[in-house]
């Protein structure tokens, strides 16, 4: 089983239910180290003190929180673990919501919840199954990284999920980027539309959805280590320029898209509105 990188309990109503933090994801990335190109030496970082010059190690440097350029507060990580916090070691469920009124730009990183303990397993299961059967995420609060955060419980096959959420005032008012309106028409709505039903997938089981850029990476690297040329890439056709016909540009994407899943997407039903529509407007906050 992966180490657990935290544990605490949730918490619902009067129900207790002691759990490990798990990461539900991993990282296959090709990792790089910055190395001197004349001798190709280990290039190395040093933590230094401003003050008289010294290397320091891990144990010699501390956390602190600048009042002025003549005060610093020095705060432990024994004093951020012990903040007198409900949520420190636990996760508080405050609210059941539909799961989807939650904007997904508001879901972080993803970590599987275990339960802790033989005690955990009826109470880990009865809010799995509460949680299933209406179809509804958990709200929660939690103190973790040195900040209160914002959580979201969903349930994946027979477990848990818990997702890091950004508070309100974490997410930008989209009205800043100043998209303006433009008129459309239902031709070219409909277009869009079949376009959308050509490209359907029903999962993200398939080739397309493999990361393809670290399997050339490693390609790369294995031929310069047997001083062989890397595999180039193909060169790419020229960006059009000028002004684009939008409705040619979609027939011929819905063609291409056809042609590649070898099958004939039907057309949507056409409705009979009026000839232009606007363009949607952005949501008020």
């Amino acid at each position: 089983m992966p180490h657990a990188i935290w544990s605490g309990a949730i918490s619902f109503g009067l129900v207790t239910i002691p759990v490990r933090v798990i990461s539900a994801t991993e990282s296959h990335n090709i990792s790089f180290h910055q190395y001197h190109l004349e001798d190709m030496a280990r290039i190395r970082y040093r933590k230094i003190c401003d003050i008289d010059g010294q290397v320091l190690t891990e144990d010699e440097i501390g956390k602190g929180y600048e009042l002025s350029k003549d005060q610093i507060i020095a705060v432990s990580d024994d004093e951020l673990a012990d903040l007198p916090l409900p949520t420190a070691k636990a996760i508080d469920v405050v609210a059941f919501v539909p799961y989807e009124s939650i904007d997904p730009i508001r879901i972080g990183d993803g970590y599987y919840l275990s339960p802790d303990g033989p005690v955990a397993g009826k109470p880990y299961a009865l809010l799995r199954q509460a949680l299933e059967r209406t179809s509804k995420a958990a709200i929660a609060k939690f103190a973790w990284h040195g900040r209160e955060r914002l959580g979201l419980l969903r349930i994946r096959d027979d477990a848990i999920v818990l997702h890091a959420m950004r508070w309100d005032d974490e997410i930008r008012d989209p009205s800043a980027l100043g998209i303006e309106d433009v008129e459309l028409s239902e031709e070219e709505i409909e277009e869009a539309l079949l376009l959308l039903e050509s490209m359907g997938r029903d999962d993200l089981e398939d080739d397309e959805f493999t990361d393809h850029y670290t399997d050339a990476l490693a390609e790369v690297i294995k031929a310069k280590q047997e001083g062989r040329e890397p595999p180039q890439m193909p060169e790419a056709e020229a960006a059009p320029t000028g002004v684009v016909d939008l409705m040619a540009a979609l027939e011929q994407s819905v063609a291409q898209a056809k042609a590649s899943r070898g099958d004939g997407a039907k057309k949507p039903a056409a409705k009979k509105p009026a000839k232009k529509t606007a363009g949607r407007k952005a949501k008020s906050a």
